[in-house]
């Protein structure tokens, strides 16, 4: 992302985060504990929704813009984490390392949402789990759907490599996860082919 894009992100995204994801994060965050990952942690939308005593947090974002603006929010604030610029594609832990991974608005722009995922599977410890907020092809309205695949290709110039068009929800059970609860959301703002979000925790398998 450009420095004007990590810039004007928090603006751009203040009043969907009023209306709805906001209030996802702290239903997802709220009962962590023990040693946590997130991926692609952006400006640190997430910083307020942490709960105390965690062992262990820490950061990824790999764009610089957008870990500079991070950095500067954990430097104002009380949340003590450790902040890394790797990839999701690869982690730079031991296997089984997490308690917790969490990924918000992360899985619809990561180059390879296969191998990310195959990365939090190894990180995580069995049992471990993976909390998510993420935009999704349309689980129930087909028109909409052929309109994200239409517009793809344009939405993710514009949008930081945001794919609308994934099926997230499959990619995570086929990639070792046993989803417990799920829901599937829809935005009441912004354009149509954004809207369709799902949220949840996913529990790594044992194997």
């Amino acid at each position: 992302m450009s420095w004007l894009g990590a810039r004007i992100y928090d603006g751009v995204m203040r009043v969907a985060e009023r209306r709805h994801i906001a209030a996802w994060r702290q239903e997802l965050l709220v009962g962590l504990s023990g040693k946590v990952l997130e991926l692609g942690a952006g400006t640190g939308a997430n910083l307020g929704f942490y709960p105390k005593g965690l062992k262990r947090l820490v950061l990824l974002e790999p764009d610089p813009h957008m870990r500079a603006r991070l950095q500067a929010k954990l430097h104002s604030g009380h949340l003590a984490a450790e902040v890394s610029e790797a990839s999701a594609e690869s982690l730079p832990f031991a296997d089984h390392e997490f308690d917790w991974v969490v990924c918000t608005l992360v899985l619809c722009s990561v180059r390879d949402p296969e191998a990310s995922l195959r990365e939090i599977h190894r990180v995580l410890r069995p049992g471990g789990k993976l909390a998510f907020v993420e935009h999704v092809l349309d689980p129930s309205d087909e028109r909409n759907r052929k309109r994200q695949r239409r517009y793809q290709p344009v939405w993710g110039l514009i949008a930081a490599h945001c794919h609308v068009n994934r099926d997230t929800r499959a990619s995570i059970e086929s990639g070792g996860f046993k989803l417990g609860r799920i829901e599937e959301q829809r935005m009441s703002i912004g354009p149509r082919i954004v809207r369709p979000m799902i949220l949840g925790v996913a529990t790594r398998s044992s194997i």
